[in-house]
């Protein structure tokens, strides 16, 4: 047996009283308190080793075809030009066109079309989501400018 102690103001003020709990009620609140535990740390368990495979798993990366970069062209408004149109219109006028370089800042300082400016962006839509605000002011407020992004 075990004696508990306890203070009480329903009878006199630091006045003790005790009870008696048998060893077996102490038995069964650690087993459960340990079962608790066992169970919580599972879940822990559980719950990293599904983020560590969702953040690891193998996924095949989609390759584009000339279909879905007219479908996104629509969805986004914007232009599809050939290279020909866009020499066209380089060779012309030159100080008319921004070229915008998306590629990564190493990629753009190994070689770059003359002119262009660096914007790097990787073609994620949260990437893009992201520097939505960053992009509007590298691009200013000329909504009538002929912009390139390669």
């Amino acid at each position: 047996f075990h004696m508990e102690h306890y203070s009480s103001s329903t009878f006199c003020t630091n006045v003790p009283y005790y009870t008696i709990k048998k060893s077996t009620d102490f038995v069964r609140d650690y087993s459960m308190n340990s079962k608790n535990r066992i169970f919580l740390s599972l879940i822990a368990i559980a719950v990293t080793a599904g983020a560590l495979w969702f953040a690891n798993r193998p996924v095949t990366p989609i390759i584009a075809v000339w279909e879905d970069v007219l479908a996104e062209a629509r969805q986004g408004s914007y232009q599809i030009i050939s290279t020909d149109e866009l020499w066209e219109q380089y060779n012309s006028d030159p100080i008319k066109i921004l070229l915008v370089d998306t590629r990564q800042e190493w990629e753009y300082r190994s070689g770059h079309l003359k002119g262009a400016v660096n914007f790097p962006i990787e073609p994620t839509w949260l990437s893009r989501w992201r520097k939505k605000g960053a992009l509007e002011e590298f691009l200013g407020s000329d909504k009538n400018r002929f912009i390139v992004f390669y």
